[in-house]
C-alpha cells in the first residue's frame, strides 16, 4: 500500500447500510477541461499522468494508475473504495472528473468525497451510476448514511445517458450547499451544513450484485466557489 497518501479500503456497511433495500444496493499537468460550471481559482488539476493520488491493491479491490488515469477496479460486491490526493483541508470548492466506463455493471456508483472529517467515517458523498441513479448523501461515524436527496433513496435522472463511455461528473460542496453535475447539467442540489470544510476524494462502489467494477478517473480540476 502506497503511503504517501492515504487510500482507504473499507466495506460498503460502514456507510452505506441504508442502502440495502435499494436498486443500486494524490500532482498532474494542466492540460485540463475547463470546468462547466462557472468557478474562480483553480486549486488543482490533475491529468495523472504522475502519481499523487494514494493507491493500493489487495483481494478486494484495485485502485492504480494505468493508461494516464486512476483506474479503480472492485471485485467485491457491495465494497467501497476510495483515494485522496492529499491530506489538506478544502472548503467552497467545485470538482469535475472525467469517468471511463470500462463496461462496469450500471449498478456501479462512483463520483466525489468532500468535507471529509478527520476520523475519515464523516464526511458527504455524491454518485451517479451508469443505470442512471444519483444521490447526494451524508456519512457519519455510527450512523446509517443519510440520502440527502430523494427523501433518503437513490433517484433517476433521464439526464444522466445510460451507460455511457465516459462522463463528465461535477460537484459542488460548500457555502452550505452541494449539487451534483453530469455532462454539465445539474442533477441535484441540497442545503446542508453540518460539515463545512475537510478532504476530497473520488470514489467507487460496486453494486450488490454488480459482476464488473472497473472505472477510470482523468482531467481531475477542482476550483474555488465564487
Amino acid at each position: 500500500m502506497d503511503s504517501k497518501f492515504k487510500v482507504v479500503l473499507a466495506v460498503a456497511c460502514l456507510i452505506l447500510a441504508s442502502l440495502a433495500c435499494q436498486a443500486v444496493t494524490g500532482g498532474g499537468g494542466s492540460d485540463t477541461p475547463t470546468p462547466d460550471v462557472p468557478t474562480s481559482t483553480v486549486i488543482l488539476s490533475d491529468d495523472f499522468s504522475s502519481a499523487q493520488w494514494g493507491t493500493g491493491t489487495d483481494a478486494d479491490s484495485s485502485v492504480e494508475y494505468a493508461s494516464d488515469a486512476l483506474q479503480m477496479i472492485v471485485y467485491t460486491t457491495n465494497y467501497f473504495v476510495w483515494s485522496t490526493p492529499d491530506d489538506e483541508v478544502y472548503d467552497n470548492v467545485h470538482m469535475e472528473v472525467t469517468v471511463l466506463n470500462h463496461g462496469t455493471d450500471s449498478t456501479t456508483a462512483f463520483g466525489f468525497m468532500c468535507a471529509m472529517q478527520p476520523s475519515d467515517n464523516d464526511f458527504y458523498y455524491l454518485a451517479m451510476t451508469p443505470a442512471g441513479e444519483y444521490g447526494i448523501a451524508k456519512a457519519a461515524e455510527g450512523q446509517i448514511d443519510v440520502f440527502l436527496t430523494n427523501n433518503d433513496q437513490w433517484a433517476s435522472s433521464d439526464q444522466i445517458a445510460r451507460n455511457a463511455a465516459s462522463y463528465r461528473v461535477g460537484a459542488d460542496c460548500g457555502n452550505g450547499r452541494l449539487a451534483l453535475y453530469v455532462d454539465g447539467q445539474q442533477i441535484a442540489s441540497v442545503s446542508d451544513s453540518s460539515y463545512t470544510s475537510g478532504g476530497v476524494g473520488l470514489f467507487v462502489w460496486s453494486g450488490e450484485e454488480a459482476t464488473a467494477t472497473d472505472v477510470s478517473f482523468d482531467d481531475f480540476v477542482m476550483s474555488e466557489l465564487p
